[in-house]
């Protein structure tokens, strides 16, 4: 056989795969054909035949109502509103990926559940791969985390840390972050898709081994998904989000999936300069403390996850100086209150269009589902008239292009949280108190066009 005829048949042989979703292709392409992801094709050589035996058996398979559920019992972690979201707390053997921007807060909550772990008798060891003992242990003093079962270490290499583990055998394992450790192993920097696949896999199997619970700190990309390979969020038990703005004290950590809990849960925490506090009942962060009324505001119940949350909007109209109008939002989104905007007018017949228009939410909470979109149209109404509501209200609902006041999911739990902070009327759609029975000391007004909306919140609006 010639040379030339040897090397078309290896190059025939040879095989591309994308290091995110699998996806094979004979020849190298820049770009995924499946997942469209870039630079992620890598020649993995020939496609060899290969045949599979059957192994022994060490355990059997046995019936399921006889395999005992004690190894899945979660142990809390002491923060309750971690707790709430991981279903109670973590599972031993259990991996948990934790997600979110640079500075949000992430390492501070974990020092917490670390330390409070070592509080109750249990060995702790916590792996830094970005800062040194010396940084993490002024935290910890800062924040009253220094407990003598929480062990420290600052490693970057992953056979070190899988030595820590042999040596220590902790209850709890910490690792800060999954993308600064690298393998010797493997070819590649640390954080890249194949570093991060081997070390991912490795602490996967020491947890699942070991019954050792793990928790990993991930990054995130500029569009707030978790850097590394998609892979990574599928190897794991559960996949928690940690969210919140720099200017704001408040954070939220979100399950995005979980393994032995809901999806539906949100924890809210304050981040203040003694640490980071669990918030049971955040909802009075997101109303101001004005005495009097003041036109332009509007309370609204929104939903994160199963947790009714009271956030106040509030809006501007003004004249416009010249040139195109302008339209500024802070926490809601900007194409639903142009909606809303729109509908106003059209509907109402009140004139915005050549208005300069201002609405945002109070301490930072971003309300972006459409429930907002009633609440959002009568401050804007009250913000135009100058006239306050004479009473304290609440108002949630979807508002259609035509006017129409569309129901949401959760209203008995809406309504009973406004209840419960003193709200005595509120403005709902038609429909809502249905079979539900509604708060004592509150009045509902049921409404099924955006008008009713606005005469049943202004009684002395023109018609």
């Amino acid at each position: 056989m010639s040379s030339s005829s040897a090397t078309a048949k290896r190059k025939s042989a040879a095989q591309f795969r994308c290091a995110e979703c699998g996806w094979t292709t004979a020849k190298w392409a820049g770009r995924c054909g499946e997942c469209q992801a870039w630079g992620t094709v890598e020649e993995v050589g020939g496609a060899a035949t290969r045949s599979t035996t059957a192994a022994r058996v060490a355990v059997p398979a046995r019936p399921i109502a006889e395999v005992s559920v004690e190894s899945a019992t979660a142990a809390p972690t002491g923060v309750g509103e971690l707790d709430r979201v991981l279903g109670g707390g973590i599972v031993p053997g259990a991996v948990v990926l934790l997600a979110g921007e640079p500075g949000v807060g992430k390492s501070t909550l974990l020092l917490d559940v670390a330390s409070r772990a070592a509080s109750h008798g249990r060995t702790v060891l916590y792996i830094s791969g970005e800062e040194s003992e010396a940084q993490i242990r002024l935290r910890a003093e800062r924040i009253g985390a220094l407990r003598p079962r929480l062990l420290l270490a600052s490693e970057t290499d992953l056979g070190t840390v899988l030595g820590h583990i042999e040596k220590s055998e902790p209850d709890l394992l910490v690792v800060d972050s999954v993308q600064t450790i690298a393998s010797s192993q493997v070819d590649g920097s640390a954080g890249g898709v194949t570093q991060v696949r081997e070390v991912a896999g490795c602490l996967i199997r020491e947890a699942k081994d070991k019954g050792l619970a793990t928790i990993l700190v991930g990054h995130v990309t500029k569009d707030g998904s978790i850097a590394g390979p998609r892979m990574l969020e599928h190897l794991v038990d559960v996949v928690c989000q940690f969210e919140g703005e720099r200017h704001s004290r408040l954070r939220m950590v979100r399950a995005v999936k979980n393994r032995y809990g809901p999806t539906d849960e949100v924890g809210c925490f304050d981040l203040n300069e003694s640490g980071i506090t669990g918030l049971p009942d955040p909802s009075g962060l997101f109303l101001s403390r004005m005495t009097e009324p003041v036109s332009g505001t509007c309370v609204t119940v929104s939903l994160e996850g199963r947790r009714p949350l009271v956030a106040e909007i509030q809006a501007l109209v003004s004249e416009c100086a010249g040139g195109a109008p302008r339209r500024a939002t802070s926490g809601l989104d900007t194409n639903r209150v142009a909606m809303v905007l729109a509908v106003l007018g059209k509907r109402l017949n009140i004139p915005l269009a050549r208005k300069d228009v201002y609405a945002a939410t109070v301490g930072g909470a971003k309300v972006t589902e459409p429930t907002a979109d009633l609440a959002t149209a009568l401050a804007l109404a009250s913000a135009h008239l100058e006239q306050t509501f004479p009473f304290r209200l609440v108002a949630f609902g979807e508002v259609g292009l035509s006017g129409e006041v569309r129901t949401v999911p959760g209203c008995h739990r809406r309504l009973m949280e406004a209840a419960r902070l003193g709200f005595t009327h509120a403005i709902v759609p038609a429909g809502t108190a249905d079979g539900t029975p509604t708060p004592e000391n509150m009045k509902v007004l049921e409404v099924s066009q955006l008008y009713e909306a606005l005469h049943a919140a202004l009684p002395n609006t023109p018609a």
